[in-house]
C-alpha cells in the first residue's frame, strides 16, 4: 500500500480513527511521518511518544523532598537520560536505556500486556488457526513441564495426550497425514 501523503514509498505507519462511527484510515511511509514530526494525523497535536506516554500513565510527580532530587535519579550509561526524561518524551534515548530501566518497565508491560512482558500481536481470523494451534501447543508444554517439575504425574499426563491430539491437528491442517 502507498503512502498516503507522497504517493511513492511503502507505508509502514497505518493510524485508524473511529469518530461517531466512522472510521477513517490514514497511512504513511516513514518519512512522511517524520516530515510531519511523527503527530498523529486527525488529532490535536498529541505526537504518537505523547500519547503512550499518557495512556501508560508515566507522568509521575517529580520529588520534591531534597533527599530524592532528580540528580540522585538513575541515568542511562551511554545517553544519560533519566526516567523522568523517558516519561515526558515517550521514548528512549538509546538501546541501552532498555537495560538501565528494565526494572521500571516490567510492571508497565505486564500491565499493558494483560500479565506478560512481551507482545505476541494479534492472529489473523482466515489464516491464523495454524499460529493459535501452534500458540496454544507451546502453552501447554509449559504447563506439562511445570507439573512434571512438581511431580504431578497425572495431570501431565492428560497435558501430554491433549499436545499430541492439537498436534495431530496441526498435520491434519497442512495435509501432512
Amino acid at each position: 500500500m502507498l503512502c498516503h501523503e507522497c504517493n511513492e514509498r511503502e507505508a509502514t505507519l497505518h493510524f485508524t480513527k473511529i469518530l461517531n462511527g466512522k472510521k477513517t484510515e490514514i497511512h504513511l511511509c516513514d518519512h512522511c511521518a517524520k516530515d510531519k514530526g511523527e503527530y498523529i494525523p486527525g488529532t490535536n497535536g498529541f505526537s504518537i511518544h505523547q500519547l503512550l506516554s499518557g495512556l501508560l500513565n508515566f507522568e509521575q510527580p517529580i520529588p520534591s523532598s531534597p533527599n530524592r532530587s532528580l540528580q540522585n535519579e538513575q541515568q542511562c550509561g551511554k545517553c544519560g537520560m533519566t526516567y523522568h526524561q523517558f516519561a515526558r518524551a515517550g521514548r528512549f534515548g538509546c538501546a541501552e536505556c532498555y537495560h538501565t530501566f528494565n526494572s521500571k518497565l516490567d510492571p508497565m508491560l505486564r500491565r499493558v500486556h494483560s500479565g506478560n512482558t512481551s507482545h505476541i500481536g494479534k492472529i489473523p481470523k482466515r489464516i491464523g488457526t495454524g499460529i493459535k494451534l501452534h500458540r496454544q501447543i507451546e502453552q501447554l508444554k509449559q504447563e506439562l513441564r511445570h507439573h512434571i517439575s512438581k511431580e504431578e504425574f497425572e495431570e501431565a499426563a492428560r497435558l501430554r495426550d491433549e499436545i499430541r491430539a492439537l498436534e495431530k491437528k496441526v498435520q491434519q491442517s497442512r495435509g501432512d497425514n
